[in-house]
This record gives structure tokens, C-alpha cells and sequence, in this order.
């Protein structure tokens, strides 16, 4: 967002690291919570339901993916929201096509999700359209408050540095208050990526995201494993709070 001052735990200059560089290695808390099998026989499913536009939020999608699954006992589930805007819209915005192998969620098939991680660009500093829709036609879960419990997180993409990398994130926490979901940020567990200003980087504590530029900017290696960091993250969390 703003220029300067960030969340940083104290003035002293941080080390130098790698251009890229990778999440720091799990402490032996997280390790037993990773490799600890459940008992039950089904696995733990986090919903990851996205929009994208331009594929950036869906190449985050499918990394996170990865860091889910790479979680005994824990499944990643890709899902994209509805699209609101018709083909002759869409193709003179020149979007993507769609990737027919990831289904539309409809609502009613959240409160099967252990967890739910959502992803969408941004829209002068808040979600794009697409998203909120499908967040306002869960009004049916909202009255029987049956996603209340849920932890879930986010993940963004921005035009620019200064687009919305955090407000995008934190305007959307008010759709998780209102269904009494658990917001999980991922804070500064990355390690020494989250200082590492070598090269440009998205996402914040608040989530995985990437710059996309005028759309051509392809993300780097290091915005992909934040996404896949808050993958694994995530699935330790609801294995966390499935085994309590």
C-alpha cells in the first residue's frame, strides 16, 4: 500500500539473502502436525475457489495446491466462482479461456470444505466483481451459519505494487466476520522471503499474491512458493484444528 513503512520487528538491517528464495524450513511443533496421519480414513479437504481473469490467480491457485497436498491427510480441491461477464465482454478484454478441468463451486458446496482458501484479482483495492457475486449468494449460509468455524485464508494479484497487494486482502476479511469464519493469515512464517527486496515479489502477511503488470508479467518463482508456503500452512492449520 503505502511507501516505507511496513511491518518490520526491528530497525536492524536483515541479512542478506537469495534473489529467490526459499520458505524457511518447519520448526519440529510444525513437523509433527505435518507428518502426524489422521485417523480417520477420508482426507481433510481445503477448498481453494478462485477467479482469474489473466491466469495469474490460477497459476497461485494450482501452487497452493501443491502445498495442500504435499500435507499427509490433507486435500486441495480447485474451484473457480462463476463468471459474470459474457464471452463478447470477455473476449474484447482479451481473458483467458477458461480451464474446463476445474469445476464452478456453487454455494451449497462449501460447508463440505474443512478449510477454504480464496483467491481473486483486484479491483481498485478490493475484490473483482465475480468474487464478491458469488460471496453475495451465499446468503443462505450466512442465515444458518454454516461456514462458522471454518478457517480460511486469501490470495491476490495486482496491476502494481501500489494496487493492493494488503487491501484487497483485508476489505474481503468483512465476508468472513459476517459467516463467523476464521481468518488465517500467514504473517512473516515465510522466513527470509517476506524481506527479500532483490526483486519485485507480491503477497504480504495477509496472503500468497503476484504483480501481473499489464498482464504479460509471468509470477516468479518466489510468488509461487509463498503461494505454495501458504498451502502447506493452511493444511497444518485445519490439521491442527481437525485433531483438537
Amino acid at each position: 500500500m503505502g511507501k516505507g513503512g511496513g511491518c518490520v520487528p526491528s530497525k536492524k538491517k536483515q541479512p542478506p539473502v537469495a534473489e529467490e528464495s526459499p520458505p524457511r524450513a518447519a520448526t519440529e511443533s510444525e513437523e509433527s502436525i505435518l507428518e502426524t496421519p489422521l485417523t480417520d480414513a477420508a482426507k481433510l479437504k481445503i477448498f481453494i475457489v478462485f477467479y482469474s481473469m489473466y491466469g495469474h490467480v490460477e497459476g497461485l491457485a494450482k501452487r497452493l495446491k501443491q502445498g495442500v497436498d504435499a500435507v499427509e491427510g490433507v486435500e486441495g480441491v480447485l474451484y473457480r466462482v462463476p463468471e459474470t461477464l459474457s464471452i463478447e465482454v470477455l473476449n474484447q478484454m482479451k481473458a483467458l479461456p477458461k480451464d474446463e478441468t476445474i469445476p464452478v463451486i456453487s454455494p451449497e458446496e462449501l460447508p463440505a470444505a474443512d478449510g477454504v482458501l480464496f483467491g481473486f484479482p483486484t479491483r481498485y483495492g478490493s475484490m473483482a466483481a465475480q468474487m464478491k457475486a458469488f460471496f453475495d449468494s451465499t446468503g443462505s449460509l450466512w442465515q444458518g451459519q454454516k461456514l462458522a468455524g471454518k478457517p480460511a485464508g486469501f490470495f491476490v494479484s495486482t496491476g502494481t505494487q501500489g494496487g493492493g497487494q494488503e487491501t484487497t486482502a483485508w476489505t474481503a476479511i468483512t465476508q468472513l466476520a459476517h459467516q463467523g469464519m476464521l481468518f488465517v493469515p500467514i504473517g512473516y512464517t515465510f522466513g527470509p522471503g517476506m524481506f527479500n527486496l532483490d526483486s519485485i515479489r507480491g503477497g504480504s502477511p495477509y496472503g500468497a499474491g503476484v504483480f501481473a503488470g499489464d498482464g504479460t508479467r509471468e509470477p516468479s518463482e518466489t510468488e509461487l512458493a509463498l503461494a505454495e508456503h501458504q498451502g502447506k500452512y493452511m493444511a497444518a492449520i485445519v490439521k491442527r484444528l481437525a485433531k483438537s
